[in-house]
């Protein structure tokens, strides 16, 4: 049966969800690899080019209450994330880009805190793509209207993510008592219509079920202008609501990725080295990942913890990881002065 599934997956078939959820039931050592093997197939038959993408954290002065029950970036959530606040200068941030640009990065993550309706956001695509040619990520959530949107776009930002984490309803109000899930399902919903990239992908270890996972994968099909799809395990941070909830063990780590990699054949599928373990992103490749985020080079001037772990993935070793997979990490080789775009500063 299972043989059958991956087959078709391969055939780029669309699988139907009651197949999707045999999938993530394999239990045999057989099965699983199995899975992983025509996930990594998939993905090397359309490139085998894996993309990085580093990090610049805007601010961690979160506006929401109560807390996210997980959470270790907004300031005063836990003694080993970003405890302090902080809010990243313009000439900070843009010290950071270029940093990451030198090194040869091809892509920008800007994240920052809720309570400031994207302007952070925006600000920081300005910053951005006058500064370097990076390719340009930015996640704050649902923190975003129209308006900043819309300034995202003029800014030719690449790709928005609002991560909905889990489109278990009861879960969500649990683990995010300060949001509702509807604000994020209508910023990705805004941020589609805007015929920008959206990035959206799923938190899991939360105490979700195989089921909610099927769900909310299937549910991602609904954005036309989807173009990644972040898998993200729980870890636990110090001194948060859920510090003593186990973390999500590597297997299902892998295994939802590869099972999305056969969802989603021509998809970016992203890894943040935290959430998975700069130490574990080989696996996260050999499930059919082409993606690693959160990659910082070795003269980054900035302090940077993971969102999800401290951790974070040094450039150098995530290199070497990808090439001794036999897979080509994408990286700039020659860096082009960036012109004066003439775009009015916010």
């Amino acid at each position: 049966m299972i043989n059958k599934i991956i087959n078709r997956a391969l055939k780029e078939e669309e699988l139907k969800k009651d197949e999707v959820l045999d999938l993530f039931k394999s239990r045999s050592y057989e099965d699983v690899a199995r899975i992983f093997e025509a996930a990594s197939e998939l993905r090397n038959s359309k490139s085998r080019m894996i993309k990085l993408t580093s990090t610049v954290h805007l601010t961690n002065v979160c506006k929401i209450t109560p807390k996210c029950k997980y959470c270790g970036f907004a300031a005063k959530t836990s003694s080993e994330g970003y405890f302090h606040s902080f809010s990243k200068t313009e000439d900070e941030i843009s010290l950071a880009v270029q940093s990451i640009e030198k090194a040869g990065i091809p892509r920008v993550s800007c994240s920052g805190a809720h309570g400031y309706k994207g302007q952070h956001a925006v600000q920081a695509a300005r910053i951005v793509k006058k500064n370097t040619n990076l390719e340009l990520l930015v996640n704050v959530g649902s923190d975003l209207n129209q308006e900043s949107i819309g300034a995202l776009a003029e800014y030719q930002t690449d790709t928005v993510c609002c991560n909905l984490e889990t489109i278990n309803r009861e879960l969500f109000n649990q683990l995010k008592p300060g949001e509702r899930l509807k604000d994020r399902l209508e910023v990705c919903k805004m941020i589609s219509n805007a015929g920008m990239e959206l990035s959206s992908g799923l938190l899991i270890g939360i105490g979700e079920s195989y089921q909610d996972r099927v769900n909310h994968l299937f549910f991602l099909k609904e954005f036309p202008t989807l173009g990644e799809v972040p898998i993200m395990g729980f870890n636990p941070y110090l001194d948060t609501p859920m510090e003593n909830h186990p973390p999500c063990s590597l297997i299902e780590q892998m295994k939802t990725i590869a099972i999305t990699r056969l969802i989603f054949n021509d998809l970016r599928i992203t890894v943040p080295a935290p959430t998975i373990g700069p130490e574990n992103v080989k696996f996260s490749l050999m499930a059919g990942a082409d993606n690693v985020a959160t990659v910082i080079p070795d003269q980054y001037p900035l302090d940077v913890k993971g969102v999800g772990s401290p951790q974070c993935g040094n450039l150098k070793e995530v290199i070497n990881t990808i090439k001794e997979l036999g897979l080509n990490p994408q990286l700039k080789e020659t860096l082009c002065p960036v012109k004066e775009k003439g775009i009015t500063k916010i």
